[in-house]
C-alpha cells in the first residue's frame, strides 16, 4: 500500500469520521484553531491591501473606495457564512468545490475545483511578481540587481515549507499574521496621529474629502472599475472552507474562525481605506503609481507623511514578509485543490498521492513549476504582469463566490429533503436565506458592471498620420481595453467549456434532492473533542483570544 492512502479496515477503525471521504485519505489533522484563525487572516491580508488600495482611492476618491470595500465585504461576509455552515459538516480538501458534486452536478465541481486552482495558480505568480517590485524600494536608482532572483528564492522556500508538512506551514501562517496585525494597528495608531496633526505637522481631518474630485472621484464608472480590484483584495477569505479538512476539530474550529476573522478583517479594511483616503489626496500621483511600480505604497507614503522614514521602511519590509505569508497560503490552497481533483477523478490519481507527513508531493511539484510564470516578469516587467493577473484573478474570485451561494441554497434544499431540520447543523449561518439574497444581487450587479466596463470606450487607432506619443497612448490604451476584457469574461467563458464538455463526456445529470450525499466524509467529534468544545475559558482568556 502507498504511504498516505488507507485500507478499508483502516478507515472504518476511524472515529472522527461517518465515513471518510476518498479525498481526505492521508492528510493530517494537525491545525488547531489558532492556526485556522490566522490562516484566514493571512491569505487575506497581502498586496490586495498593501498595494492596490492606493490605485482605488486615485480611480475612485475616498469616498468611493470606502463604499466598494464595504460592499464587497459585504457580500464575502455572507460567502463565510455559507462556507461555515457545510464545511463544518463536510470537512473536505475540496471544499466548496467539492459540493457541487454531492448537492448539484458533478460538472459543475469538475468546472469549479478546476478555476479554483487557476485562480491559485494565477495569484501566486501575481504574488511573486509585487514581491519583485517591493525590493526595488531599496535599490538606488539605475540599478542592475536582476529582480527574478527574488521570486525565483520564494519559489524554493515555499517547496522546504510545505514539503515540512501542514503544521510546519501553519505555524508559519501563525507567526506571519500577528506581523501583519501588529502592523496594521501600527498604521492605524499612526494614521489616526497623522490625520489629527500630532505626527508630520499638519492637520489633515477630512479635507482630502473636500477636494475636487471627493469623495466620489470619477462618477458611477470610476466607481464601477473599483470593483475588480477590492475583490482581488478580500480573495483569501474563502479559504477557512479548505483548511477545514486539516483541523482537529471542525465543529469548533471552522465556526469561531468564520464567526471572528472576517470581522477583524473588515475592521482593518474599513479602518485603514479611510484613514489612507483622508490623508493622501486622491490627486496625488504616487497613489496611481503610473510606472507600474509597486515600490512605494500607500501604508508607505502614510508614515512618510509623519516624518518617519525609519517606519516608512519598516512597512515596506512587512509588505515583503506579507506577500511571501499570502505565497505561502496560496501554495497550500492550490496544492489542496490539485489533490482533490485527482481524488475525485478530474486529474491523473498520481496526483493525490502524499507522503507519510500528508505532503501531496506531486501537487507540490506541479504548483511549483505554474509559480514559475512570475517569472516572465524578467521581460515584461513586474509591475504589468501583477495589473493583468489582478483583472483575472479579481472576475475568478467573483464567478466562485456566486457559485458557493448558490451550491448553499441548493444545500439547504437537499438537507430539508431528507428530512432534516435546520438546528441539527453543528453550524447554522445567520441571516439565510436573505443574507444569501442580498449577496447574490451584490454579486450579480458586479459581475455584470465587469462585463459592461469590457466592452465601453473602445480605443481607436489614430492613424498613419499619427504622433510617436499618440501611438503610443493608443497602445496603452489597447492593452489596457484587452486586458479588461481577458479578466471579466475569461472565467465564464473557460468555465462554460469546462462544464459542458465534462457533462457531454461523462453524461452527468442534476442529484435529486433525495439522493444527494451529505454523509460521506462528515466530522463526527469524539468526547475529547466535544469536551473542547465545551471547555470554559476565564474572561481575560477570551479577550486574549478574539484578539490574537
Amino acid at each position: 500500500m502507498q504511504e498516505g492512502y488507507y485500507e478499508i479496515d483502516q478507515i472504518q477503525a476511524i472515529p472522527h469520521y461517518a465515513g471518510v471521504a476518498a479525498e481526505q485519505r492521508g492528510l493530517k489533522r494537525d491545525l488547531r484553531l489558532r492556526h485556522m484563525v490566522m490562516i484566514a487572516i493571512s491569505g487575506t491580508i497581502g498586496t490586495g491591501l498593501f498595494l492596490t488600495s492606493g490605485s482605488t482611492i486615485a480611480t475612485a476618491g475616498p469616498g468611493g473606495a470606502l463604499l466598494a470595500y464595504t460592499i464587497i465585504g459585504l457580500w464575502v461576509v455572507f460567502v463565510c457564512q455559507a462556507i461555515g455552515e457545510i464545511a463544518t459538516l463536510l470537512p473536505l480538501p475540496g471544499a466548496f468545490n467539492a459540493w457541487g458534486g454531492r448537492v448539484f452536478d458533478e460538472a459543475l465541481s469538475f468546472q469549479m475545483t478546476w478555476m479554483y486552482f487557476i485562480n491559485w495558480a494565477l495569484t501566486i505568480s501575481a504574488e511573486l511578481s509585487a514581491s519583485a517590485v517591493i525590493i526595488e524600494y531599496w535599490l538606488p536608482a539605475g540599478s542592475n540587481f536582476p529582480v527574478w532572483i527574488v521570486p525565483l528564492s520564494i519559489i524554493v522556500l515555499m517547496v522546504i515549507i510545505n514539503m515540512a508538512g501542514v503544521r510546519a506551514y501553519g505555524e508559519l501562517e501563525y507567526w506571519f499574521s500577528i506581523l501583519k496585525i501588529i502592523t496594521i494597528v501600527m498604521f492605524v495608531v499612526c494614521g489616526i496621529l497623522v490625520d489629527a496633526g500630532v505626527l508630520g505637522g499638519v492637520k489633515y481631518g477630512m479635507k482630502a474629502w473636500h477636494v475636487v474630485g471627493a469623495p466620489f472621484k470619477g462618477g458611477i464608472i470610476g466607481f464601477l472599475r473599483t470593483l475588480v480590484a477590492v475583490g482581488y483584495s478580500y480573495g483569501g477569505t474563502e479559504m477557512i472552507g479548505v483548511t477545514a479538512a486539516e483541523s482537529r476539530n471542525p465543529h469548533k474550529h471552522v465556526p469561531k474562525a468564520v464567526n471572528t476573522v472576517f470581522l477583524r478583517i473588515a475592521i482593518f479594511y474599513i479602518l485603514s481605506i479611510f484613514l489612507l483616503g483622508s490623508i493622501v489626496m486622491n490627486d496625488d500621483p504616487a497613489l496611481m503609481n503610473a510606472d507600474s511600480s509597486a515600490a512605494k505604497a500607500p501604508f508607505t507614503l502614510v508614515f512618510a507623511k509623519a516624518g518617519v522614514s525609519a517606519a516608512a521602511n519598516y512597512i515596506n519590509a512587512v509588505i515583503f514578509t506579507s506577500v511571501f505569508s499570502a505565497i505561502n497560503s496560496d501554495y497550500y490552497i492550490a496544492t489542496r485543490t490539485l489533490l482533490s481533483l485527482a481524488r475525485n477523478g478530474w486529474a491523473h490519481k498520481s496526483i493525490g498521492y502524499t507522503n507519510a507527513r500528508g505532503v501531496p508531493l506531486v501537487a507540490v511539484g506541479i504548483v511549483t513549476i505554474s509559480s514559475c510564470l512570475s517569472l516572465i516578469t524578467i521581460f515584461v516587467g513586474s509591475g504589468v504582469v501583477f495589473k493583468w493577473f489582478v483583472s483575472i484573478i479579481g472576475s475568478l474570485l467573483f464567478q466562485s463566490w456566486m457559485l458557493i451561494l448558490l451550491l448553499h441554497f441548493r444545500f439547504r434544499y437537499c438537507w430539508k429533503k431528507q428530512d432534516h431540520q435546520v438546528v441539527d447543523l453543528p453550524y447554522v449561518s445567520w441571516g439565510y436565506p436573505y443574507g444569501n439574497i442580498l449577496a447574490a444581487v451584490i454579486g450579480g450587479c458586479c459581475i455584470v458592471a465587469t462585463w459592461y466596463l469590457s466592452i465601453i470606450n473602445p480605443p481607436r487607432n489614430p492613424g498613419s498620420g499619427a504622433t510617436p506619443e499618440e501611438m503610443s497612448a493608443y497602445y496603452t490604451a489597447r492593452d489596457t481595453y484587452i486586458q479588461g476584457l481577458l479578466g471579466a469574461w475569461f472565467p465564464w467563458v473557460i468555465s462554460a467549456i469546462l462544464f459542458f464538455s465534462f457533462k457531454f463526456i461523462r453524461g452527468t445529470k442534476l442529484i435529486k434532492a433525495e439522493n444527494a450525499d451529505l454523509d460521506t466524509g462528515r466530522f463526527i467529534p469524539s468526547e475529547s473533542d466535544k469536551e473542547d468544545m465545551r471547555a470554559n475559558r476565564s474572561t481575560w482568556k477570551r479577550i486574549l483570544q478574539f484578539v490574537v
